[in-house]
């Protein structure tokens, strides 16, 4: 099954500077300290840029195998938004707008449906989705319990609902290292199997050297480094998805790609909570389906397998509510 990444990262397990700001009265100033950082992992605004190489891929329609072809200039450009309507010790309320623009190129035409060339096409996805968290306790450690229902579409129309159910706990939180274990059960209607549960790991650690362990599994394991004065190099794994929805005799499609995106990033902080972000590396695309939407993922048309391409991503973002200076309130005043 493939997993949704836009709900899965900022919506099943929160990110911990936001968890622990809402707990301040009960953990020390020390781990205000190391999570309240310079570069928050969930950013109240991101645009991003992303260009691809050209590469070859092969795929299959209706389970026969049509001749390689080659995607020769791929650009998508992002937009994600994250607003808080409650934030207090027991309860966050809030919401997460998504848009993601799909340029795409190939070399050969394929037709895939009939009146339809499919070699330049330019696709439009949103998802927006609202989150109400409970900070509670579990056996005397901290406990985040999560509700998310999420639906999305394209510019013509709202297509999906999905919803999930996530649960997590602290296990550690000190100076050097943060770790929660949780689950989230995923309910979409489209996938292999329409409530599918799966484990949640957290782990940051900073290291003696310098270099901090950022994983979040199954979706990303990062190592980091602050340099500089107001940079930080990362190098590491992350998944990404890209999905839209194609319209074609009064049906309706569905396009699901999974990315593994491997490389190094640099973060910058410009000054008045504005963040620049250079990430480059190699993409690695192993799934990609087209389907009816009244189907699921597993009832596919059409199915591709993308060789490794490069990829450069260029982006900023704004965080209106997480300054520097409201950060070294909280923890003073601990």
């Amino acid at each position: 099954m493939k997993i949704s990444n836009k709900i899965f990262v900022p919506l099943a397990i929160l990110p911990l500077n936001k968890i622990i700001a809402q707990k301040k009265d009960s953990i020390p100033q020390k781990v205000v300290a190391f999570v309240t950082d310079k570069f928050p992992q969930s950013r109240d605004l991101n645009v991003e840029f992303i260009q691809l190489a050209p590469h070859k891929y092969s795929s299959k329609l209706y389970g026969e195998s049509l001749p390689d072809n080659k995607i020769k200039n791929l650009q998508q450009v992002k937009v994600n938004a994250n607003f808080y309507f409650i934030k207090n010790a027991k309860w966050m309320l809030s919401t997460s707008l998504n848009y993601k623009y799909t340029s795409v190129n190939a070399e050969n035409p394929i037709s895939i449906f009939p009146k339809n060339i499919f070699n330049k096409q330019d696709f439009h996805y949103h998802s927006e989705s609202l989150s109400l968290t409970r900070f509670s306790k579990l056996f005397g450690k901290t406990a985040i319990y999560s509700a998310t229902a999420s639906v999305d579409g394209s510019e013509q129309h709202f297509e999906r609902v999905r919803g999930m159910l996530a649960g997590s706990v602290i296990v550690t939180a000190n100076a050097n290292t943060t770790f929660t274990l949780g689950l989230a059960a995923l309910i979409d209607p489209s996938g292999q199997i329409p409530v599918f549960p799966l484990p949640v790991i957290t782990y940051k650690h900073n290291f003696d050297n310098g270099w901090i362990a950022d994983i979040i599994l199954p979706s990303k394991i990062m190592m980091r480094k602050n340099i500089f004065t107001n940079g930080r190099f990362s190098i590491g794994t992350e998944m990404d998805n890209t999905s839209f929805y194609i319209y074609q005799d009064d049906k309706k499609y569905e396009f699901r790609q999974l990315e593994i995106n491997s490389g190094a990033s640099y973060e910058h902080k410009l000054g008045g909570n504005f963040i620049g972000t250079l990430k480059t590396g190699m993409r690695a695309a192993p799934n990609a389906r087209i389907f009816n939407k009244e189907d699921t993922f597993k009832d596919y048309i059409l199915e591709a397998k993308a060789k490794p391409s490069f990829y450069f991503n260029v982006g900023i973002s704004y965080n209106p509510f997480g300054k520097p200076r409201e950060r070294n309130k909280n923890i003073s005043s601990i």
